[in-house]
C-alpha cells in the first residue's frame, strides 16, 4: 500500500478554515490515529498529503478528497471514524480507499446554490435569471493576471434555478479544471449583468466531482 484517497465533508464552523489549515488539520487527525504518513526527503521534510479540489474559504462541501501517502498497510475499512474522531466539528471522513483516479481526471464540479431575496418575488427572480444565462455571460473576474472579462457560461455543463419560500435553488455542473470556475462567479454575473435579480445573499455547497465524460470521479 502505497497510496490511500481520503472522501470527506466539510461543513458548519469548519466552512471558514484556510487551505493551508485543512492540511494541518488532516495532518494531525492521522497523527492522532497512529496512521504511518509518508514524508519528503530533503531538509524539510513534509507530510506527502494532497487536497485535489482545494475549497474556498466560506464554502460547504461533501465531496472533498484529499490523497495520502503511507508507509504501510492501513485498514481502510476502520480508517473513516478513527479519523473522524480525530478532527474538529464540521470535518467528517466518509470513506477511504486505494485504486483512486488520477487528478487530472477530474473536470466538472456539480453544486447546488441558495440565492436569497428579502423583498424580490423568487418566482420573477428565477425567470429572469433563466433568461439571462439563456445566453452568453460574461463576468469580471479576478486572476493572478489581474482582472478581466471571463465568458462563464462556456464552462457550465448545466444550470437550473428552482424558486422556493424567500429564495431561488440553484444547481449547477461548473468546471473545476482549466478553467477553473467558482460557484460564486454565477451569482457575480447576476449582479453584474442583471442588478435587478441580485440577490441579497448567496452561498453555495459542493455536491459531486465528475470526469469531462460525466462518470463520477473516485
Amino acid at each position: 500500500m502505497d497510496k490511500i484517497r481520503l472522501v470527506y465533508s466539510q461543513t458548519g464552523r469548519a466552512v471558514w478554515m484556510s487551505h493551508l489549515d485543512t492540511m494541518r488539520t488532516l495532518q494531525r487527525a492521522m497523527n492522532r490515529s497512529g496512521v504511518p504518513i509518508k514524508y519528503s526527503e530533503g531538509f524539510n521534510p513534509h507530510a506527502l498529503i494532497s487536497i485535489l479540489v482545494p475549497l474556498s474559504v466560506g464554502t460547504e462541501s461533501l465531496c472533498q478528497m484529499a490523497d495520502i501517502r503511507v508507509r504501510e498497510e492501513v485498514d481502510l475499512a476502520a480508517l473513516p471514524a478513527r479519523l473522524t474522531a480525530g478532527m474538529p466539528e464540521g470535518i467528517v471522513v466518509t470513506d477511504a480507499y486505494e485504486d483512486a483516479g488520477k487528478p487530472a481526471e477530474v473536470k466538472w464540479l456539480a453544486c447546488e446554490g441558495r440565492w436569497e431575496y428579502d423583498t424580490a418575488d423568487p418566482l420573477r427572480m428565477a425567470e429572469l435569471c433563466r433568461e439571462l444565462f439563456s445566453a452568453p455571460v460574461v463576468v469580471t473576474r479576478r486572476t493572478k493576471r489581474g482582472e478581466g472579462p471571463f465568458t462563464v457560461t462556456e464552462h457550465v455543463r448545466e444550470l437550473t434555478f428552482t424558486p422556493e419560500e424567500g429564495f431561488v435553488r440553484v444547481n449547477a455542473v461548473v468546471s473545476c479544471a482549466e478553467p477553473v470556475v467558482n460557484p460564486d462567479l454565477l451569482t457575480a454575473a447576476v449582479g453584474q449583468n442583471l442588478p435587478e435579480a441580485a440577490p441579497d445573499a448567496g452561498r453555495f455547497r459542493r455536491l459531486a466531482l465528475y470526469r469531462a465524460d460525466g462518470t463520477p470521479y473516485r
